[in-house]
């Protein structure tokens, strides 16, 4: 992992990310960069498409705001498998050519830009929103533990699988830095973004990254296929992670893929700590996940 593009910073936002991605797309022009949507404060939300295969692949991250880290692991990520795929060479113990060619990657490293911005550099009193965040916020200017969208809703409990039961779960209160699942079903456009991309392009199998735990999540009231566990103890088995059969959650982005689909599904919750990881546990964050990253473009088929 050389480092050369990416910044390995504590403070990634939204500008330095697309700053990267274009630099990633000038070094290895195979990279397709498009724009899925915007977010509600009007930033573009990027989309990477990356291989010529039939088995189209589909990995995200920083649906929630603190959790910004994972979108650092999507944009390295992208750097060694475009090193690889350049050069020839070999991406752990796969041959990166092998992989772009019969794989088709679908890489959206930010899902949320609003709200990694709001934990990464707070809000002055120009903000659009900023009376709203403050009363949201408990008046604090500390948004650290901020993990819904500008408008205060959970993007990860905004997607039509079971949404009704998530909502009489969370029994919310209102907008507010975490679990508010929002008024409807795809009432932001960031989810909205999101679920059209997908349904557009048909994925075989989607990961999504979260933060922390060291956990993989599989199944959705049994409409997952049944070769997903099966790939999820070969995703726990190279990382150290545990393969998690979840209950008692509805609403998330791989429950209406599975549900939707009834294609292999994932939540993969990196690192072991408390939100937001700290960037001095990247490296080792970005080791066990890579490993999750790229036997996810080697499992799946078409007929999964």
């Amino acid at each position: 992992m050389s480092g050369r593009i990416v910044s390995i910073v504590d403070d990634y936002g939204y500008d330095k990310m697309i700053v990267d991605l274009n630099r990633l797309c000038s070094a290895n022009p195979f990279l397709q960069l498009s724009y899925i949507g915007e977010s509600v404060m009007g930033k573009p939300i990027p989309a990477i498409q990356i291989g010529t295969g039939d088995v189209r692949i589909h990995y995200n991250a920083a649906f929630h705001a603190n959790e910004w880290i994972t979108s650092l692991i999507a944009l390295v990520f992208l750097e060694e498998y475009g090193n690889a795929i350049r050069t020839d060479s070999f991406i752990l113990d796969r041959r990166a050519i092998d992989l772009f060619r019969r794989t088709t990657l679908y890489m959206v490293p930010m899902v949320n830009p609003d709200g990694v911005d709001l934990v990464q550099y707070g809000v002055n009193e120009s903000h659009p929103f900023y009376e709203l965040l403050m009363q949201w916020n408990e008046s604090s200017c500390d948004y650290s533990q901020w993990k819904s969208n500008i408008r205060g809703v959970d993007l990860n409990d905004q997607f039509p699988a079971h949404w009704e039961i998530e909502t009489l779960r969370r029994n919310p209160t209102g907008p507010g830095p975490r679990d508010y699942p929002g008024e409807a079903p795809l009432s932001e456009p960031e989810a909205v973004a999101l679920a059209d991309f997908t349904k557009h392009n048909n994925f075989h199998l989607v990961i999504a990254l979260h933060t922390q735990g060291r956990e993989i999540y599989w199944n959705y009231r049994d409409y997952e296929p049944i070769r997903a566990c099966w790939i999820a103890e070969q995703l726990a088995a190279v990382s150290g992670y545990k393969a998690v059969k979840l209950t008692d959650s509805d609403a998330g982005y791989k429950d209406w893929f599975i549900q939707e689909f009834r294609r292999p599904g994932f939540t993969v919750e990196v690192g072991f700590g408390s939100n937001p990881l700290p960037i001095g546990q990247f490296y080792d964050i970005y080791e066990e996940a890579r490993t999750i990253l790229v036997l996810g473009l080697s499992l799946c088929s078409l007929s999964d």
